[in-house]
């Protein structure tokens, strides 16, 4: 309801605390792909690792208004090493809880674990059905790790009698890998994956185009021009409703308006100097949040964005 209040009267007034929230186990990442400041090595903010001291604290303050956590921002969540205890923990709060993972660090003993922790949700990469194709994009990595990680894990939930984690097979659709994507679909079915999912590729300089952009627009984040140029297919306007659903925490526990603020440019707060619902009503939060209402195309990490602003527009 103050969501839709502030589109109207273009204030910025949460009538509420969020029930969504992502928050980051590390920033360590053991990929160089292309278009992540992670893989790139190139973050101007610290790498890191969340301690479970600081995971406490945060549950402490979220637990009866957040019903779901995504346990991933940038970083590869499996490079932490006590990553499932998070996971646990958030469950004995009966949160929801799912992570994203390029799957090579999941071997048969991690996948039993996996289960066991009570993970909600599992995204696993899977840019590429050849190495060739997948390592076009997953620098440095290996397809067959990956497939066998599936296996592992859909091994382990039936052998532990377990509907969960819910397998989801991502393909990032780019250039190389876009003549796979219906046989994608196939690879899924055939190792029992619970879900396939075709995202589109987000890329920094997309204006002169991308040689990683696909040919396909169904499968295209961008559009073209008359003039060469590109720019967003969909949409935005002076609205998004993540700023009144969910937020992100950084590993050191800095409050970020969203997940493309990959680099942290916006911190509203941070945990250890206040409490989450104190930041949530800040003034710094709000005059974001108005920012958003009145001009969000002049704020540079929604210049790239093509998601959380469609909702009820």
């Amino acid at each position: 309801m103050s969501y839709r209040y502030a589109r109207i009267t273009k204030r910025a007034v949460p009538g509420g605390l969020p029930f969504s929230l992502s928050i980051e186990p590390t920033t360590a990442c053991n990929l160089g792909c292309p278009e992540c400041p992670s893989g790139l090595k190139q973050f101007t903010r610290p790498t890191g690792k969340m301690n479970l001291g600081l995971h406490e604290t945060i549950l402490e303050q979220i637990h009866k208004h957040v019903f779901y956590i995504n346990y991933y921002f940038q970083g590869e969540p499996f490079l932490h090493p006590e990553f499932l205890e998070l996971i646990k923990i958030a469950k004995k709060n009966r949160i929801y809880t799912a992570t994203s993972t390029n799957a090579h660090f999941i071997d048969n003993n991690k996948a039993r674990e996996i289960v066991e922790s009570g993970l909600d949700r599992l995204i696993i990469s899977i840019d590429g059905l050849t190495q060739e194709t997948y390592e076009n994009y997953r620098v440095n990595g290996r397809l067959e790790t990956v497939l066998t990680a599936t296996k592992s894990l859909v091994k382990a939930k039936k052998e532990l009698g377990s509907t969960t984690p819910h397998l989801i097979f991502q393909m990032l659709a780019v250039k190389p890998n876009e003549h796979e994507i219906p046989a994608v679909f196939e690879l899924g079915k055939e190792m029992n994956v619970d879900e396939i999912r075709i995202k589109t590729a987000q890329f920094y300089d997309y204006k002169n185009g991308n040689s990683l952009m696909p040919d396909n627009a169904d499968y295209a984040r961008y559009k073209k021009r008359p003039d060469g140029t590109y720019t967003l297919k969909n949409k935005t306007g002076n609205h998004c409703w993540r700023m009144w659903s969910s937020s992100v925490i950084t590993w050191d526990g800095k409050v970020v308006p969203c997940c493309f603020d990959k680099d942290a440019h916006h911190i509203l707060g941070s945990i250890e100097g206040n409490g989450f619902a104190t930041i949530w009503k800040s003034k710094e939060y709000n005059g974001f949040r108005q920012q958003v209402l009145i001009a969000r195309d002049q704020i540079e990490i929604c210049q790239n964005c093509s998601e959380g602003a469609n909702v009820w527009a």
